[in-house]
C-alpha cells in the first residue's frame, strides 16, 4: 500500500537503478515513477512484473530533455529525485566521450534546474529533497594505502569519471547557490544480477562459459573496492531517507581485490559450479591485454562516515556475493547470451595501442 510518497528514478531500468527500484516497490511503501531514455544498458526485463505494481508508473524520457523533464515533474510531483541515469562504462568514454558530456553533465544540469523550477512554484511537497548518486572515480587514483573519504580531492582521469566529476559539481553549485536540497553519495564498483555484459564481472563470466579468453588489463594489478548492487539500493534508499541535506556520503563495499585475483576466484567458482565444462581449470583462459589509458590503479572507499551516522554496512561479502551472481548468470544465459548487438569483447583497446604506438615511438618504455 502506497504511503502517499512519490519517488522520481532517473535511470530506473539500467543496473543500479532497477535494484533501487525493485527495492523501494518490495519493501517500502513510495509510489516509483521510473525515468529512463532505455540505452543499450537498460534492461526492462530486470523490472518484469513492476508495471502491473500500481505504485509504479514508467516514463521514457532522456534526463537532457528539458521540456520532458519539467513536464514529468509537473505531471507526478514526487517527494523526492533519486538521480541515477548516466553513460558509465570507462571504456566506451575512451572510445567516444561525447555521449558522455551530454547525459552525464548536460542531463544533470537539466534536472537540477527543472528542480530547482519545481521547488520554487511551490508544487514540490514540504521536505523534497534531491539524491545525486556518483561514483569514487572521480577521486582519481590511489596508491597502496588509505581510502577516499568525502572530503577526498577530485582528480578524475577519463573522461567518464571527469563528466561525473562535473556532474559532482553542478549538484554541490545548486546546493550552495540555490539551496536546493541536494545529497552526494559516491560509490565504489558495483556488481550483481542484470549487470551489462561489458563491466568486468558479467564478462568474465560469460567468456568463461563460452571458453573464450578472459582479457585482463596490464597485469591485473589495478584494485578495486566491490559492492554487491542490493547492498548499494539499501544504501541509497537510507541516505534519501535518513541523511542530512547537503551532506555527501560514500558507499563501499570493503572489499578490495586486485583485478587478477577477482578474474581467479570467478574461475574458481565456475569450476565448482560447472565440473561437467570442458573449459576447466577456467583460469587458463585468463590473457594478459594492453592496459588502457588513464586506467587508475587503485579505489578504496571509507564508509565509515555512512556506517556512523546512518547505521548502514553491507549484507555481503565478496565471496557470497559472486557466488550467488556466478549462479544467476549461469541460470540467466538466455538473456547475457541473446544481446546480439554486443559482442563482449573489451573496448578502448584501440585508444590503449596507439599510445603505446606513441610512447613506443618516443622511447617511453612505460607509465
Amino acid at each position: 500500500m502506497s504511503d502517499g510518497r512519490t519517488i522520481l528514478v532517473t535511470g530506473g531500468s539500467g543496473f543500479i537503478g532497477s535494484a533501487v527500484v525493485r527495492l523501494l516497490l518490495a519493501e517500502t511503501g513510495w509510489r516509483v515513477v521510473n525515468l529512463d531514455k532505455l540505452t543499450y544498458a537498460a534492461n526492462p526485463l530486470a523490472l518484469e512484473g513492476a508495471e502491473h505494481n500500481p505504485r509504479y508508473c514508467f516514463e521514457r524520457a532522456c534526463v537532457a530533455d528539458a521540456d520532458a523533464v519539467r513536464a514529468i515533474l509537473a505531471r507526478h510531483r514526487p517527494d523526492a529525485v533519486m538521480h541515477l541515469a548516466a553513460e558509465t562504462h570507462v571504456d566506451r568514454s575512451i572510445d567516444g566521450p561525447a555521449e558522455f558530456m551530454r547525459t552525464n553533465i548536460l542531463g544533470t544540469y537539466t534536472l537540477l534546474e527543472a528542480a530547482r523550477d519545481y521547488v520554487s512554484s511551490a508544487a514540490a511537497p514540504a521536505g523534497f529533497r534531491f539524491h545525486h548518486v556518483s561514483t569514487d572515480e572521480v577521486f582519481g587514483s590511489l596508491g597502496a594505502e588509505g581510502a577516499f573519504t568525502e572530503d577526498s580531492p577530485y582528480r578524475p582521469n577519463s573522461p567518464y569519471s571527469a563528466s561525473k566529476a562535473a556532474a559532482d559539481h553542478l549538484a554541490r553549485a545548486w546546493r550552495e547557490t540555490y539551496r536546493l536540497p541536494v545529497l552526494v553519495s559516491n560509490c565504489s564498483n558495483n556488481y550483481g544480477r542484470w549487470q551489462f555484459p561489458e563491466k568486468l564481472i558479467p564478462l568474465m563470466i560469460a567468456r568463461a562459459v563460452r571458453g573464450e579468453k578472459l582479457p585482463v588489463y596490464g597485469r591485473g594489478e589495478n584494485v578495486r573496492d566491490w559492492l554487491h548492487v542490493e547492498d548499494h539500493a539499501r544504501a541509497l534508499l537510507t541516505i534519501l531517507e535518513r541523511g542530512e541535506a547537503g551532506e555527501t556520503y560514500n558507499v563501499g563495499g570493503g572489499a578490495e581485490r586486485t583485478n587478477i585475483d577477482l578474474v581467479r576466484a570467478l574461475c574458481s567458482i565456475l569450476d565448482e559450479l560447472l565440473p561437467d565444462s570442458p573449459h576447466r581449470p577456467h583460469e587458463r583462459l585468463i590473457s594478459f591485454v594492453a592496459d588502457r589509458p588513464g586506467h587508475d590503479l587503485r579505489y578504496a572507499i571509507d564508509s565509515s562516515k555512512l556506517a556512523r551516522t546512518l547505521g548502514w554496512r553491507p549484507r555481503e561479502t565478496l565471496e557470497t556475493g559472486l557466488r550467488k551472481t556466478v549462479g544467476w548468470y549461469l541460470t540467466h544465459r538466455d538473456w547475457w547470451s541473446g544481446i546480439a548487438h554486443y559482442q563482449q569483447a573489451r573496448l578502448g583497446l584501440a585508444a590503449a595501442d596507439a599510445e603505446a604506438r606513441t610512447a613506443a615511438g618516443s622511447g617511453v618504455s612505460g607509465r
